[in-house]
């Protein structure tokens, strides 16, 4: 390997396509985070500081190199941080990782775009693409724990959510889901976080509310669906005035 991190061989001209740069991202991010996790012991002992300049590579077969960079001046492809050997006595273990974990994101991404612009991808391919790797959590996601957290206490993705998808005819609708994103600083008023946060999950399915997700508030009870719950969307909620989920509605008709 001449530290060329993979290069641009794994994708060949006559793969031009999103999901053919996607599976490339993965492949490497699944290297990335092999090193950062499982493998932590043996990329600590190669992050050497007495050794020159080194870089994390991802490689298209989802593997890991820490290795020089590459000589040939503009490289092949994007080149991630250099020198994160150096900083590796310096800090706290975790912290290092998280670093090299924010570097490596940058990195993945740089490299997903760049195969975009050489394989001329139009505006449409780009956010396909983009899709596809907003889909998976970040490496510093899967190294701090913050993804674990989002999978089973999703609680705190509602705080900085504005529910601009929400209708806006439908009253309460522009209350509830719009937390303050702060949620360390308030953790003293823990109770009433806890309480309001019954308020951010679905009277449905009892998951909470990610932003960017469609949700109707029910105007009898005040409770938020989400809308694919309860088969509402948002063109059949423009025209909806006073919304009812569907137990209020069994509730009036038996009276």
């Amino acid at each position: 390997m001449d530290g060329d991190g993979g290069g641009a061989g794994a994708l060949h001209h006559h793969t031009r396509s999103p999901e053919d740069v996607f599976r490339d991202f993965r492949a490497r991010r699944a290297g990335i985070v092999k090193a950062l996790t499982t493998d932590v012991e043996k990329f600590y002992q190669q992050c050497d500081p007495e050794k020159e300049n080194l870089c994390l590579y991802g490689l298209p077969n989802e593997t890991w190199e820490v290795t020089l960079p590459a000589e040939e001046v503009p490289p092949e492809l994007p080149e991630p941080a250099l020198g994160i050997n150096f900083a590796r006595d310096g800090m706290v273990e975790k912290d290092w990782l998280s670093l090299v974990a924010v570097h490596s994101d940058a990195w993945l991404l740089s490299v997903a775009f760049y195969f975009g612009a050489r394989f001329g991808f139009d505006k449409d391919a780009r956010r396909r693409l983009f899709t596809m790797i907003n889909n998976l959590p970040t490496v510093y996601e899967v190294v701090t724990g913050v993804a674990k957290k989002q999978s089973k206490a999703p609680n705190g993705s509602s705080k900085s959510s504005k529910p601009n998808s929400k209708p806006s005819k439908l009253t309460n609708s522009n209350s509830k889901p719009a937390k303050p994103a702060h949620p360390k600083e308030e953790e003293d008023s823990g109770r009433e976080d806890a309480e309001e946060d019954q308020a951010y999950l679905c009277g449905s399915c009892g998951e909470s509310y990610a932003n960017g997700e469609f949700w109707i508030c029910c105007d009898v009870c005040e409770k938020w669906f989400h809308g694919k719950c309860v088969r509402i969307t948002p063109a059949k909620a423009e025209h909806i005035k006073q919304y009812k989920c569907p137990s209020c509605s069994t509730k009036r008709s038996r009276e």
